[in-house]
This record gives C-alpha cells, structure tokens and sequence, in this order.
C-alpha cells in the first residue's frame, strides 16, 4: 500500500503548471474510467540505439534545470520493456491555451499521458519505476482526474445561466505547499494531505483557481489504495466566497467543500 501512495505522489502534473507538464483524491473503481482511447503511436524502431550521452533522459530542460524527456516516448534508460504508447482521450474539455504535451493531440479535450511518458516522468523526477507498474499506475490517475473534474463541475453548475461551457486551462502541482484548510484540519489531529493540485478553470473568459487536497484513506482487503478527494473553489474573489457558502447551505446540490472518498484496487481493474 505504501509503495501505492507514493505512486499517487508523483502523478503527471505535479512538477510545475501545465505549461510543462501532462496533469488525485475521489475516484470511483478503476474499472469505471469514463475515458475514450485514442489511436496508438508507432513505437520506436528497436533497431535504432541511441548513445547514453545523448539520450532525452540525460539532457536537461531549460525550462525547469530537469532532465527532458517526461513527455517524449522514447524508451527510458535501462527500460527492460517496450510500453504502450496510446494515450486516452479525457472527458475534461481544455481551454485554447495549449501546452507542448497536448500539441498535435487531436483533441479538443485534455490528453492522458501514455504509460511509456508515464514510465519517462518518473525517471526524470528520479524515481526508478517498474514497467509492470505502469498499467496500474496510469489508470488510477486517469480515473481521479476524471473524478476531479466531475467534483468541479458541482460548483460549476451553480454559474451554467452565465456559462455553459467551462473549460480547464493548467493545473499546477503544489504537494508540499499545505493549503490553509488542510493546516488548520492538522491542528485537530487529522493528517496532511499527501498531494495536492490548483486547477485553473476557464468560465467562458473567467479563470477560476479550485485548489484539491488528497489524502490517505483506510484501504481494506478488496481496495489497497484509499484516499480522499477534496476540491473547492480558492478564496480568490468573493464570488468564490458566496459559491463555498451556497455549496454548503444548500442540501440538494449537497457539500462540494466535503472530502469524498475514494477506494481503488491496485490491480487497475
């Protein structure tokens, strides 16, 4: 279960904004991922080596001082075995703003990564990832940020006579930078988040900023993996004041502000 969570920990997304990255804690199974496939890359000819001196996974990227090739799909150093390169298809629409990792998608909605960029993500941050992991690995984080995105869009509803049609434009992983609610949630014992994310949200014209806490839940024999999801608007504005209130008081929409648990099951199925 551990070596789970420190799987979510790292999720796609959480080096910087999505200006440099592809994008965990409410989900439903694995096994009801509401995603689309999309059509597979070609693999990389296995006959075509390439020098350890210039390898993607060695050069840096100037951008972040990392070493590049997270969102390429060459294989990693010392990959044992070749990984799907297809990328599914999300139901979160994305905004005109379009970051390197979604360029030449064919989408008009966020693109997962595949298992291959997944693979490459982890060793650029370091990791030493297992290929068996990535299958696993890939359709957990596909299942929560679809999750996510249908915890925002509760608070969304509430503006649907002023837009219709909202949008996410980047993300940005912040894992250590506790948000207030969650410090103040550890002063009566609970435990810190274990990851945490700010979508930033188009509302036709309006950005948006939700910020998501994830925590560890308590996993049982048929879930390993359990953790809960808390998503709500930042207090940015006091239009996102008056939604926190209206969310909470209002029965029938129920409490968007409250943590929803999730459980998954670390066979991916």
């Amino acid at each position: 279960q551990k070596e789970s969570m420190a799987l979510l920990s790292w999720l796609w997304g959480n080096r910087g904004d999505a200006s440099s990255d592809a994008s965990q804690a409410s989900s439903p199974p694995i096994s009801g991922c509401p995603v689309k496939q999309s059509t597979s890359a070609k693999q990389p000819p296995e006959n075509c080596p390439v020098s350890q001196a210039e390898h993607p996974m060695i050069l840096l990227d100037p951008r972040n001082n990392m070493r590049s090739g997270g969102e390429s799909q060459h294989p990693g150093l010392g990959q044992a075995e070749p990984l799907p390169t297809n990328r599914a298809v999300s139901n979160i629409p994305r905004s005109e703003y379009t970051p390197g990792h979604q360029a030449n998608a064919g989408s008009n909605n966020w693109v997962y990564p595949s298992e291959q960029m997944f693979f490459n993500a982890m060793q650029r941050k370091g990791w030493n990832p297992n290929e068996q992991d990535m299958g696993t690995v890939v359709a957990i984080h596909n299942a929560v940020n679809e999750r996510t995105w249908s915890e925002v869009m509760k608070w969304e509803k509430m503006h649907c006579s002023t837009c219709t049609d909202p949008k996410l434009l980047k993300f940005h992983g912040r894992p250590t930078d506790y948000s207030p609610k969650a410090r103040m949630y550890s002063l009566f014992g609970y435990k810190l988040p274990f990851d945490r994310h700010d979508w930033v949200v188009d509302r036709c014209g309006k950005q948006v900023r939700y910020v998501i806490d994830f925590y560890v839940g308590k996993a049982d024999d048929k879930h390993p993996v359990s953790y809960f999801l808390d998503v709500r608007p930042a207090l940015d504005d006091w239009q996102s004041v008056v939604d926190r209130v209206r969310m909470n008081l209002n029965p029938i929409m129920g409490s968007g502000d409250a943590a929803q648990r999730t459980t998954t099951s670390s066979s991916g199925s």
